[in-house]
């Protein structure tokens, strides 16, 4: 294979790799940091009514889709009620129907969300219909004629028309037009729905919605307030405009409660019918709320995912996927520094073995049990045994080396001897066996180099497969390692000299001196 179509293999590895990662952190809102934690919202809405003899409904609109925001759970509570669900797709609103045939003293029904804040509220670009104007007899007419064609004056498109009509209503010291329309309408929904009516006059398409701001500065205490919107029919959006101050534009802490135009709850005879809504801030972890954010939005993207393993396979991978980063470390150290090591992988899992011991009582361990078993291993040379039995001959002593060390390490107090596995025994015993095997072939000194390499890349690996923002980094992007493949095979064919190599052989590029 030609190098150019290397390069660009590496190349689509590191850029899949990179595009997979800001998708997951940017869009779906994974923490790129372990301890990262999330604001989420508590939401409760309180019904209670006094019921009335025989059958009985209670209809309740509820969020669905709200922009800028992500409900994670939601829960009724309702005992004894039949329950159903309703979506109007027109309106883009959803109501719960509760019912029952008999009840008897004052009846609470509850509807309880958790919503978590995505921070990028995606724009409504639903098509409106126009609502029918209003037939406004005189001297109403005249009065909604003049104030309209005064905002008109100044206004220039229909959500500053819309603005400016709201401040109009809101004036201190209304004009004479204002003040005749608005005689009888004194609430927030009136005007709203007043504002609605004038705006159809010149149709210009509006509606309400029910909102809640999730201000932590406002305590535990949530107000459902109207909203107006108009559509804007060049940029095809809808703007938002409070009707208390004429702002236009979407509060970053506004809920969209619904969209329904008409009222949020309805009790079937029961005038006396109290609602309320109480909402509260918490912090969660970041990872979790980005798995109930997915479950959400679709099971498969959590199902396919390292997440939806058991807890005990997930810890098993948050070192599986470790060891390529101490692979990748061992590759720059051996072909572009020049340490020597034993094998390939060897420094990789003397590294792991260090995540039962830490990294000082591993090198203590390594060093002790290692030494104690080459003098075992030159003794048993001396008995001329075959590989498999001198094999199991040093397991053997390892093994009640290992036990001597943890026995003693506890008659002393020590807990460096106790952190005792399977693991790092087996690791041992293999290192034991290679260091004799170079010893016999290349000496003493050499073998004690290979060893000393090999440690030094090892604690180097353990650290950093050890770094806790690099572990969960990896564990939550898994596709990083896309990019380490990358830059692996950049890597791959690169054969010149190393950094040891330029040190030793640094005296034949002095220039030669004459005589």
């Amino acid at each position: 294979m030609k190098k150019s179509q290397l390069y660009v293999l590496a190349a689509l590895f590191i850029a899949a790799g990179l595009t997979a990662f800001f998708y997951k952190w940017k869009v779906l809102k994974f923490p790129v940091h372990p301890v990262e934690q999330s604001e989420v919202w508590e939401l409760q809405a309180r019904v209670e009514y006094q019921p009335r003899s025989g059958p009985n409904r209670v209809v309740l609109q509820v969020p669905i889709d709200p922009p800028g925001y992500s409900i994670l759970d939601e829960r009724f509570v309702a005992r004894g009620y039949g329950m159903n669900t309703e979506r109007r797709r027109e309106q883009r609103s959803r109501e719960v129907q509760w019912t029952i045939r008999r009840a008897s003293g004052s009846q609470a029904l509850y509807y309880r969300a958790t919503v978590f804040r995505d921070g990028t509220p995606s724009p409504e670009r639903d098509r409106p219909q126009l609502a029918s104007p209003p037939e406004l007899e005189e001297p109403f007419a005249g009065a909604a004629a003049a104030l309209l064609e005064t905002v008109r004056a100044q206004s220039v498109d229909s959500a500053t028309f819309a603005a400016r009509l709201i401040q109009e209503f809101n004036d201190a010291n209304p004009g004479q037009e204002v003040a005749l329309l608005l005689q009888d309408r004194r609430g927030d929904y009136d005007r709203v729905r007043f504002a609605i009516d004038l705006l159809a006059i010149r149709n210009i398409a509006a509606r309400l919605v029910h909102g809640v701001r999730l201000d932590a500065a406002t305590g535990q205490g949530g107000e459902l307030r109207p909203w107006l919107q108009v559509y804007d029919t060049s940029a095809g959006v809808w703007h938002t405009i409070d009707p208390r101050s004429a702002s236009i534009g979407w509060p970053e802490d506004l809920f969209l409660w619904s969209r329904h135009p008409g009222a949020v709850l309805e009790v079937e005879g029961s005038p006396r019918a109290r609602f309320d809504i109480r909402v509260q801030k918490s912090m969660v972890d970041s990872l979790e709320a980005a798995v109930q954010r997915l479950e959400v939005r679709d099971r498969n993207l959590v199902a396919y995912s390292l997440l939806a393993l058991p807890l005990h396979t997930q810890d098993v991978y948050r070192i599986l996927l470790m060891v390529p980063i101490g692979a990748f470390i061992m590759l720059i150290l051996r072909n572009l520094v020049g340490v020597k090591t034993f094998g390939t992988f060897m420094p990789v899992l003397i590294a792991i073995s260090f995540k039962w011991t830490s990294l000082l009582a591993g090198i203590v361990l390594f060093v002790l049990i290692v030494g104690m078993g080459l003098l075992v291993r030159f003794y048993m040379e001396r008995l001329k045994l075959l590989l498999v039995p001198r094999l199991t001959s040093v397991l053997i002593v390892v093994v009640l080396l290992m036990a001597l060390v943890s026995v003693l390490s506890n008659k002393m107090g020590l807990e460096v001897g106790l952190s005792i596995a399977l693991f790092p025994m087996i690791i041992m015993t293999m290192t034991i066996e290679r260091v004799s095997v170079a010893w016999d072939e290349r000496g003493g000194g050499f073998a004690m180099k290979m060893a000393a390499g090999s440690l030094v890349i090892a604690s180097l690996a353990y650290l950093v497969m050890s770094w806790p923002p690099l572990e969960h980094l990896l564990f939550v992007y898994p596709e990083l390692l896309l990019v380490l493949l990358g830059l692996t095979l950049l890597l791959g064919r690169y054969s010149g000299y190393r950094l040891t190599e330029l040190m030793r052989f640094r005296a034949l590029a002095r220039p030669q001196q004459d005589g």
